[in-house]
């Protein structure tokens, strides 16, 4: 007797009701999430006027979505209904059988169903992972041509940026959909009788033979395009022999035909799959001894093969062997980074005492920078912050204007709202998004001036000019709108909500003006007009915050600002681009705005080594003031875009500025064509404040360390390789020495120019090997290298620093101003200039005090020529360059050389302006008197009479005053690092104390 089995339990309908209305309900909040999104994203494109890149990603991801999860659901549906009418009628009796019949029984009234059910969640699945590939298919359907062909395949290098990708995802999925296929079909062939694993007879049917030995010889099929694709991608492996990327000798000898015999041997193993198991033999013995076949071919002609070809043929002679695919790679890195047109050249370094001409030089010594962005935040905040709530950052920004027909380089910081500095009183929602919404003022100092120890500040005044002799008296870099609503300390929660509540009514927080502050009404175009319910409401569940429904801050004349982050901005309407980590503000046309340097990258470069852009871009600055760059892998970069972000009304603008980048081409194409604003219509102003990228330069840099050996076999040895240094004043951390932004002049450069500049050493060694710069000429980017000889002992950077902190005539002194632990001394950034043949190293002395709200004071300035040993601490870069030449002196009488006889110095001239031909008689006693008042300074500190060593102070100060006004008044240009106001001795045996300020 055959007992029958029962069909699995069914759900009561009050179940089946709880289940429907909780499926329901996730439904409509999901839907409505994202529609929410959808339509809020929309009118926040709609404002910038970008909303061709909406609609472009949206319907690009629906397409994707639709169409490859339609096309999944139907292979993996037809294939599973397909197994059920194969099913035999009849099926032996046995234990197995009646096992299954209970799910027989459950699944066929509803067969149907469960077949869509299955089909629907699996192509849910694929639609969500191909919308994921939108940039992936836009490049593909708008590829572009790189002129340039691979050496192996001589194929267009833009098949493999563009196209290939895709073709792999493509194979991806139909390997994916066939093995879902097998499996389903497998499954419902066992469930049906199909398939047995008891009973006597054949254990599967001859229907269920020919379904899955067909889906099977379609993955072999697969694999033979695979094997097509394969051999492309060898172009793209790591050469473990040569220690280098892209197709090697044993890649192109051997695995190459190897993957091409392997795609024949796979199309006739496919076929004879399909004839063995359904036309002849009809068993799946010979399918199965085809697809073991396969195998073995695999790994013997795809792994064995190669393996001994580069064991006897390549490695005893890997030099021979690899020679020409080292130079493939060579040229294909060099010119996928950009670096194919370094200008390399040779530069003497040699260790001669420091010269004379240090004293008289009118290029590089003048526009030497003091002023350190990274440390000078906290003393931006302390001096200029005025308002708890405002906030300068982490980190200063470095950029160039011209005042007076005079360029050089300054200390930038925009005094921005700082939401995490209001008091809990200020933190209501009301003054949070519609009180304080704004911050003021771009502040900003000379780099090379200082004014008792602290920054000159020119510009950003809240309204109280000429009230600090720290200061000039009227704003030199004017801004016609200095409002701040869109910064670099935005987060993704502060929003604000402006706009008019009534005639007569400013409601948003100015500035503080004296005894007094002023209110203001934002007047600008940006933001997005909440004035209508709907739109209350709907930013009301978007924000998730009642009061736009119940505020009346919140009218018909209100406006929501938000992602005001200037690198979210650009990265919401250009999400194809890598954007540098770095943003900096500059003052174009009167306006404030955010410069925000694009990048596009890719992968598949044949040839070129593959680069992790987050490790190769992290220094010992990431983090702190710059955002930290994608863990993703890379293998070509190009600075395509520049975009700039109004800090007022938030306007985007994306300029071209390399016109031959074929991504940047795809892409715009991909956008209707005219999402790039050409090059050529880059304001002039704006260009004078493009700066080179520092995360472009942080990645030449570390390839240039071993790819300026252009020479196969020196590449091979390894021997001229360079490295990155790591940061000079805490070596021991293992974090990268930043690249620094210079106004100088580099030898065979005819006149100072805006650069970014590092210094590198060879590889396991400490000296130096290379100063590398980038910089832009005639607005295209430069890439220079002055190169040192191999046998040079010029002192790299942290050697400099530990021989010039550890001086016998240093040591002391910088324990002096640690004041027996009650401050600290910081470093600022050791600049290493090509002077004469030789090495300048200046690294600014900062000292901060222990007590509460100090910030750093810059009380001396480190100074070295050569190798190091020549090291001098002196209050003013002045004194420090004079007592370098003192010492080069003495060393070339030590010699028997006579001294250097420097000519008469005139001021330093403006960058791009003649030294002025003689001295006024106002300069000349000023400078006298400067003089004296040093005189005299020393010589009432060593008598130790304090009353004497204050008025000399005092008399000090108003000396450097009438200096620095009478040389402003000669050549209109502030002097570079004026004598500090109070000067020390060398190691003095009991200093006197000396006022500190602030």
């Amino acid at each position: 007797m055959v007992m029958r089995s029962s069909p699995l339990p069914r759900m009561s309908r009050r179940g089946r009701v709880t289940v429907g209305v909780l499926v329901g309900v996730f439904v409509l909040f999901t839907l409505l999430g994202w529609g929410v999104n959808a339509w809020t994203d929309w009118l926040w494109f709609d404002e910038l006027h970008y909303t061709k890149v909406f609609t472009t990603v949206l319907t690009t991801r629906l397409l994707l979505f639709l169409v490859v999860g339609a096309a999944m659901a139907v292979v993996i549906g037809g294939n599973l209904y397909l197994a059920y009418r194969l099913r035999p009628l009849l099926r032996p009796h046995s234990s197995e059988q009646q096992t299954l019949d209970r799910y027989r029984v459950a699944l066929t009234p509803r067969i149907g169903l469960w077949f869509a059910i299955v089909s629907v969640v699996v192509g849910l699945f694929a639609g969500l992972s191909a919308q994921g590939r939108w940039g992936t298919w836009m490049l593909f359907r708008n590829a572009q041509p790189f002129n340039v062909k691979d050496p192996i395949f001589n194929i267009d290098i833009g098949f493999y940026v563009f196209q290939y990708p895709f073709f792999r995802y493509l194979l991806g999925v139909g390997f994916t959909a066939v093995v879902l296929a097998v499996l389903g079909s497998l499954a419902v062939h066992y469930i049906f009788g199909g398939v047995r694993l008891q009973g006597g007879g054949d254990r599967i049917t001859n229907a269920a033979r020919a379904h899955l030995t067909t889906l099977v010889a379609v993955f072999v099929l697969f694999k033979a395009l695979a094997y097509v694709l394969d051999k492309r991608a060898l172009l793209l492996s790591y050469n473990e022999g040569a220690k280098v990327y892209g197709a090697g000798y044993t890649d192109v000898n051997a695995l190459l035909p190897a993957k091409e015999i392997l795609g024949y041997i796979s199309i006739v193993v496919a076929i004879a799959i399909i004839l063995f198991s359904n036309a002849f033999i009809r068993n799946l013995v010979w399918p199965g001894v085809s697809l073991a076949l396969l195998l073995i071919s695999a790994v013997a002609i795809g792994g064995i093969y190669p393996s001994a070809v580069q064991s006897f043929q390549v490695n005893p002679s890997t030099l021979d062997k690899e020679r020409p695919y080292i130079k493939n790679s060579i040229e294909a890195t060099t010119a996928a980074y950009g670096i194919d047109k370094v200008d390399i050249e040779p530069y003497a370094g040699s260790s001669q005492p420091p010269p004379a001409s240090l004293a008289t030089d009118t290029s590089i010594v003048p526009n030497i920078r003091l002023l350190d962005p990274q440390l000078l935040s906290e003393t931006y905040t302390q001096l200029q912050q005025a308002r708890g709530f405002y906030n300068f950052g982490d980190k200063l920004d470095i950029d160039r204007y011209a005042i007076n027909g005079n360029t050089q380089d300054y200390v930038v910081g925009v005094r921005e709202i700082n939401y995490a500095g209001l008091t809990a009183q200020q933190s209501n929602w009301l003054n949070r998004h519609t009180i304080y919404t704004h911050g003021y003022g771009v502040v900003a100092a000379p780099a090379n001036r200082v004014c008792n120890e602290q920054p000159y500040f020119v510009s950003g005044f809240l309204g109280d000019e000429g009230s600090d002799g720290c200061q000039s008296s009227t704003e030199e870099i004017k801004t016609t709108q200095p409002r701040i609503y869109y910064g670099e300390q935005m987060r993704d929660g502060d929003y604000a909500v402006v706009g008019s509540r009534g005639a007569g009514s400013n409601a948003e927080f100015d500035r503080p003006t004296g005894n007094a502050e002023q209110y203001y009404t934002y007047d600008g175009t940006g933001g997005v007009s909440i004035g209508s319910f709907p739109r209350r409401l709907l930013y009301a569940v978007k924000m998730q915050e009642t009061n736009f429904l119940l505020s009346e801050a919140v009218n018909d004349n209100s406006k929501l600002l938000y992602v005001r982050n200037p690198r979210d901005r650009v990265a919401k309407v250009a999400p194809f681009l890598k954007l540098d980590g770095d943003p900096y503000p500059a003052v174009v046309g009167g306006r404030v705005v955010w410069i925000v340097d694009g990048y596009t990258t890719a992968a598949t470069y044949p040839n070129s080594e593959r680069i992790n852009l987050q490790s190769a871009t992290t220094d010992e600055l990431t983090g702190t003031g710059t955002v930290a760059q994608a863990r993703e892998e890379i293998n070509y970069i190009r600075n395509s875009v520049k975009a700039t972000v109004d800090a007022y009304d938030g306007t985007v603008k994306l300029y071209q500025f390399d016109d031959q980048d074929p991504v940047l081409k795809a892409w715009n194409k991909a956008f209707g064509g005219n999402l790039i604003i050409p090059k050529a219509e880059i304001p002039q102003e704006l260009s004078d404040h493009l700066r080179y990228p520092a995360d472009l330069f942080k990645v030449q840099r570390d390839l240039m360390a071993r790819y300026h050996v252009t020479e196969p076999n020196e590449f091979f040895s390894g021997q001229d390789y360079w490295e990155v240094p790591n940061a000079p004043d805490d070596p021991d951390q293992g974090q990268k020495q930043p690249p620094y932004y210079l106004m100088t002049q580099l030898p065979g450069q005819g006149k100072p120019r805006f650069q970014l500049t590092s210094a590198v050493t060879p590889r396991g060694r400490q000296n130096l090997a290379a100063i590398i710069s980038g910089s832009y000429v005639d607005g295209k980017p430069r890439l220079e290298a002055l190169e040192l000889p191999d046998q040079s002992v010029v002192s790299g950077p942290v050697q400099v620093h530990q021989q010039m902190t550890n001086a016998t005539d240093v040591r002391g002194q910088l324990s002096v101003l640690a004041a027996d632990g009650k401050a600290r001394v910081q470093y600022g950034n050791l600049l290493s200039l090509p002077f004469d043949n030789g090495m300048l190293y200046v690294e600014p002395v900062y000292v901060k005090s222990n007590q509460q709200n100090a910030y750093p004071l810059l009380q001396r300035v480190l100074l070295s020529y050569g190798d190091g040993s020549n090291a001098v601490l002196a209050s003013s870069l002045q004194q420090g360059i004079k007592d370098l030449v003192a010492k080069g002196d003495a060393q070339r009488q030590a010699a028997g050389q006579p001294p250097q006889q420097p000519q008469q110095p005139n001021p330093p001239p403006a960058t791009g302006n003649p030294p002025p031909a003689t001295l006024s008689p106002e300069l000349t006693a000023a400078s006298q008197r400067v003089a004296d008042a040093i005189d005299e300074v020393r010589a009432a500190q060593e008598s130790g009479d304090f009353s004497r060593y204050g008025k000399a102070l005092t008399e000090l100060d108003a000396a450097n005053e009438a200096f620095l006004a009478a040389q402003r008044a000669a050549t209109n240009r502030p002097v570079g690092s004026t004598p500090t106001a109070t000067p020390t001795p060398a190691a003095p045996t009991s200093p006197p104390a000396t006022p500190q300020p602030g």
